[in-house]
């Protein structure tokens, strides 16, 4: 029988959903795939190439648990470049991607029945990752704007609070955090003493005005309670990869590193060398890849805000768009009744062949999420049949 911990946890919607389109797609339906979280662009042929020559030169042994010397280097340096705040390389921790690196992070810093607050609209995998450290979740829902509420945030504080698990740029509204929500959070860590867990890992994917702020820069205090998480996996065009790191003070690193060291030791030797050449020869693709998605952007949003019933906010960040759809909740449709973002999406994807994520997926009933990670031309397509759709749907 499974363990009681197997069985509260819920399965992550959208690994479930990749697998009944990939499904599919291989029966010959040209499926929309409005719901893949990540770019896509390949790998550029640099890293792969890296990746080639390491394996060339039998880069294929253990190495030290957070990772090879030159690359733990590397990533404190793109973090000075980018985000003006300085580590060492003991201070770093390489992971089998992110999701590892957040696993580890709560771990280290929190114990059986410590309380996390999560902000949502949020990741699926963050309240699983409390759930499966023995604590307990605590959602704080963001303001109308998606940008974080702070008073919600110090109203859900109580003594067993041990930290937030932050997203900014954000999975799945897209919003930037300014930099004075989190100079106020800074302010309740200090004054509540908790620490703040930063996932960054779609830092570069901003657009017009919008600025990412890495929350570990904003002052020394800052930088003592955060944990910074980040990877290559949407930056790089290296989701397969899998390859994170975690950046802290020295002696949560210390932990970090510990309690990796009895999960799966140092993440894969060779890819870590084609990491090396993505932080430090990349900044042509990056641009490139930021600009297609600027453009689908735009696109994609001006689509969705001129469809009847839909809100949708203009964000600033990832590559997802949240629009609200419960204007149809209620319809019918080729004998179904819509009654939540799961059934339309279930509507959408079975009769107009486009698939999205139900927003309550991430606690945010109301809406779906739409990534635009596919062509332009994919883009208008979709949006065409989303439109058919709703038309067809009747009060």
């Amino acid at each position: 029988m499974l363990s009681q911990r197997a069985r509260n946890i819920t399965p992550s919607a959208t690994c479930e959903l990749e697998g009944t389109v990939a499904a599919l797609k291989a029966k010959g339906v040209d499926v929309i795939s409005f719901n893949i979280g990540e770019p896509d662009f390949h790998t550029p042929e640099s890293i792969k190439d890296a990746c080639k020559r390491a394996l060339d030169e039998n880069k294929t042994t253990y190495v030290d648990i957070a990772g090879v010397p030159p690359l733990r280097q590397a990533i404190c340096e793109k973090l000075w470049r980018d985000n003006h705040v300085s580590y060492k390389p003991e201070q770093i921790c390489v992971s089998t991607g992110a999701k590892q690196a957040i696993n580890n992070a709560v771990i280290a810093i929190t114990n059986p029945g410590d309380e996390v607050i999560i902000p949502i609209p949020g990741w699926v995998s963050y309240v699983e990752i409390v759930k499966l450290a023995g604590c307990v979740p605590v959602c704080v829902e963001t303001r109308e704007d998606y940008q974080l509420d702070i008073p919600a945030i110090e109203a859900a504080i109580t003594p067993k609070t041990k930290a937030i698990l932050l997203n900014t740029p954000n999975n799945p509204t897209g919003a930037v955090y300014t930099r004075e929500s989190l100079e106020h959070l800074v302010m309740l860590a200090e004054s509540y003493d908790f620490y703040i867990i930063s996932d960054e890992i779609y830092e570069r994917l901003v657009y017009g005005e919008n600025r990412h702020v890495c929350v570990a820069s904003l002052s020394p205090e800052a930088y003592r309670r955060t944990i910074v998480i980040n990877g290559l996996s949407k930056t790089y065009c290296m989701t397969g990869w899998r390859i994170g790191y975690s950046a802290a003070p020295l002696e949560l690193a210390r932990g970090l590193k510990d309690i990796q060291g009895h999960m799966t030791s140092n993440s894969t030797t060779f890819v870590q060398y084609a990491a090396i050449e993505a932080l430090n020869n990349s900044e042509e693709s990056i641009r490139e890849m930021v600009a297609a998605f600027e453009a689908r952007r735009q696109y994609a949003y001006s689509r969705l805000c001129a469809m009847e019933g839909i809100v949708c906010r203009d964000v600033g960040g990832a590559f997802y768009l949240l629009p609200d759809v419960s204007y149809y909740y209620g319809r019918k449709a080729r004998g179904k009744v819509i009654r939540d973002s799961f059934d339309l999406c279930n509507f959408l994807l079975e009769a107009y062949q486009v698939a999205m994520v139900p927003g309550g997926a991430f606690l945010s009933p109301n809406t779906v999420r739409v990534a635009y990670t596919v062509s332009m031309d994919e883009i208008r397509e979709g949006m065409d049949r989303i439109e058919q759709a709703l038309q067809e749907l009747k009060p």
